[in-house]
């Protein structure tokens, strides 16, 4: 299922589901249980010509999200090659950390949300101008991170450097940037033409990407990348403007059409992108989070209606998105928006219905 737009107003419909050509693997029942009928389905919103390439045939759609699964599957890639441990530590691959978090926090402990690691606020009101400020940036905030709880044990500390520092690893490792790797070895690999790590002067020169549209305290909405003056209302992303960065941060974002999500599905499901256990890694339950929910080395799964829904929801301001692996049944559903106000945990729910014949409450991930 895919339910893919530049923003969520406009025509409403339903429109059959986009399948995986081939079944996930690990988790996959014997049997594939019969599909809803696509009348059931979420509402599809308008799609917009937001791709950073020319449009094709049928214009992709695309927008800034969190692309923690990135890379972790960076990471399985590279563990898969045997050029690194999930057991290594922060020390085994970079220099000044904190000598307790290069000792003892692993890269299994990042990828799980466990490292007991505290990373001090961001600056959320700089104008960055470069890869090169941004990857600077990115990498002096990393090591002012502190271990202030027991590597491997949940926490709620804040921990953005869980995902900066694996991604600093990648680099060490493949001797390329984070960026550069991801766009190389997964994006190219499964074939996502219409997904990058694009700059602000792509951004704002480019047709075919989607701009955020802000909401602001008074209610109006702004185009956030050319109001880099303004900021959320939101309590929860006070202040913030994805435009302000030059390039997404290593380890999270970047831009991805909804047909290009449902490729890297695909791509996790065939082999093109990992051998079918180290895919499994990526996904298999490792830490509870309810009585039917987990943590897993990216996106979060659960247990709704009798089967595993495998997901990841993000947004900034004027951005919001939902991916969903229904492994048992062989769905893939995409939510893409690029305005506030979406009513994205709604059109999860009904995505969920659809497919499970349950409500699990929303999405999974941030």
């Amino acid at each position: 299922m895919v339910s893919a737009g530049g923003g969520c107003s406009g025509g409403a419909g339903s429109r059959p589901p986009v399948r995986p050509s081939a079944r996930w693997p690990g988790r996959c029942s014997a049997r594939r249980r019969r599909a809803p009928s696509p009348a059931t389905g979420p509402p599809r919103s308008r799609p917009a010509p937001i791709s950073r390439r020319p449009p094709g045939p049928a214009a992709p759609t695309t927008g800034t999200w969190r692309g923690k699964p990135f890379n972790a599957t960076a990471i399985l890639q590279l563990a898969q090659q045997g050029r690194l441990r999930l057991t290594d530590t922060v020390g085994e691959h970079l220099k000044g950390f904190a000598p307790d978090i290069a000792k003892k926090v692993t890269i299994h402990h990042m990828l799980s949300g466990t490292s007991g690691m505290n990373t001090p606020e961001e600056d959320i009101r700089r104008v960055f101008q470069s890869r090169e400020e941004v990857h600077e940036y990115q990498e002096r905030w990393a090591r002012q991170s502190k271990l202030v709880g027991t590597p491997g044990l949940p926490n709620t500390f804040h921990a953005g450097a869980e995902t900066a520092i694996p991604a600093l690893i990648v680099e060490a490792v493949s001797g390329t940037t984070y960026w550069d790797y991801v766009e190389e070895n997964i994006f190219r690999r499964c074939g996502m033409t219409g997904s990058a790590f694009c700059t602000r002067p792509q951004w704002l020169t480019g047709k075919h990407i989607a701009h955020p549209y802000m909401r602001l305290a008074d209610g109006s909405h702004v185009d956030a990348v050319r109001n880099l003056d303004k900021g959320s209302p939101y309590e929860y992303i006070l202040g913030r403007n994805p435009g302000r960065a030059f390039i997404d941060p290593m380890g999270d974002g970047g831009f991805a059409t909804a047909p290009d999500l449902v490729r890297f599905a695909n791509a996790l499901c065939d082999g093109t992108l990992l051998d079918r256990p180290w895919a499994d890694v990526l996904t298999a339950a490792k830490i509870p989070h309810s009585p039917a929910g987990f943590g897993t080395y990216g996106p979060a799964a659960s247990i709704v209606g009798g089967q595993w829904v495998v997901q990841r929801a993000g947004g900034n301001p004027g951005v919001c998105a939902n991916w969903s692996i229904y492994p048992d049944t062989g769905w893939v559903g995409v939510i893409l928006a690029n305005r506030d106000d979406v009513p994205l945990v709604e059109m999860i729910e009904r995505e969920t219905h659809a497919i499970t014949g349950a409500s699990p409450g929303g999405g999974a991930g941030g």
